[in-house]
């Protein structure tokens, strides 16, 4: 329950692994920890790359992840996919936004999770669904540029 308030958040006893960085994977991750979720990023050793990042992006790490605890794992050794392992086996809900194929080369792709937990809930955040620019980056403004927005 909150400290200000007797009435507990929706989404608070559930549990969500995050492996996610820059803004969208993120945002989901912030807002399920607004809610009450237990949300744990899994960050790469040495940390994710926007807590250094420079000039306005100085505030994207604290911003897009509060309310969060975090771990630092290798996930290229049996080590570090072994530790995630055992966190996701305690989790609801996995979320991710790496480039296409990158969870499934690290064992942890929908497939091989849903036989380890069929009710874990899989989200996966990518900026171009499957086709011809699956593997793009989708920052923001790219998107905005080849949709033609005139904002």
């Amino acid at each position: 329950m909150t400290e200000n308030s007797a009435r507990p958040l929706p989404y608070e006893g559930i549990r969500v692994i995050e492996f996610a960085h820059m803004v969208m994977g993120p945002s989901c991750g912030m807002l399920l920890g607004d809610l009450g979720a237990e949300v744990i990023k899994i960050e790469p050793v040495g940390g994710d790359r926007t807590r250094s990042l420079p000039g306005s992006g100085a505030g994207f790490f604290p911003m897009f992840n509060r309310n969060k605890k975090s771990v630092a794992l290798d996930l290229k050794q049996p080590e570090g996919v072994a530790a995630a392992l055992r966190l996701i086996d305690s989790a609801d809900v996995v979320s991710e936004n790496f480039s296409a194929g990158v969870m499934d080369q690290l064992g942890l792709g929908y497939d091989a999770l849903r036989q380890r937990n069929p009710r874990l809930i899989h989200v996966s955040h990518k900026g171009f669904l499957p086709g011809p620019y699956a593997h793009r980056t989708a920052l923001d403004e790219v998107v905005q540029m080849m949709g033609g927005s005139r904002t």
